[in-house]
């Protein structure tokens, strides 16, 4: 099976799983800073968590200037308990500022331009780029590296290294969902820890590279 077809067939099963948080964000809002500062907000932290602080947060602030407007005690108030939500709060701030000074309030949708900006990684940058602009671009968390390395695809040791193995293998039609695809099958099948490959769609084509338990 090609990578296309394993594509083809996640894409047909994900209606059936629970959307991710951000792309929960993303379809609602269709806003690059609302789908920003979701992604900050995802960061070690679980999407039931996510998606309930990102709408008590946008509640209150839906733009830069808005979020600047807030003190950072109102914003721990409205994410908690998102990860490192204390901290989390001051960096909202500061990307905030930082899009008003330099970017007049836009979130720019250059990948090199969003990695300038604080508490802003490669992850978040592409997912950005994808959810919130549309535009080709390869996110890699946890699961896109896990799955990516498990079926085979690539070997790399590294989420940062996978991106760019990923970057010069997979057809550019496919970049812009592969995470989405890949991050709901890894949470509902593809599991890191005893992955469900008894139902698994795409089991006959996976190489099921470091997996010792499964069911």
């Amino acid at each position: 099976m090609s990578i296309g077809q394993r594509i083809r067939t996640l894409r047909r099963l994900s209606p059936t799983w629970r959307a991710t948080a951000l792309a929960e964000v993303a379809a609602q809002w269709h806003d690059p800073f609302r789908v920003l500062i979701a992604c900050l907000l995802s960061l070690r932290t679980k999407d039931e968590t996510t998606g309930p602080a990102a709408a008590r947060l946008f509640a209150l602030a839906d733009t830069p200037e808005a979020m600047r407007r807030l003190s950072p005690r109102a914003i721990e108030r409205a994410i908690y308990p998102v990860g490192f939500y204390r901290t989390k709060a001051r960096v909202l701030r500061d990307v905030s500022r930082d899009l008003i000074a330099r970017y007049g309030g836009s979130v720019p949708d250059d990948i090199d331009a969003l990695l300038t900006l604080k508490g802003v990684g490669r992850k978040t940058a592409n997912l950005v780029v994808t959810q919130g602009f549309n535009k080709p671009g390869i996110c890699v968390d946890v699961h896109v590296h896990r799955i990516s390395n498990r079926w085979g695809y690539i070997t790399t040791p590294t989420p940062e290294k996978s991106e760019f193995a990923l970057r010069a293998k997979l057809p550019k039609q496919y970049w812009i969902e592969y995470n989405d695809l890949l991050v709901s099958f890894g949470q509902h099948l593809c599991r890191p820890i005893s992955p469900v490959c008894s139902t698994c769609p795409v089991r006959k084509y996976c190489r099921q590279i470091g997996v010792t338990i499964r069911r």
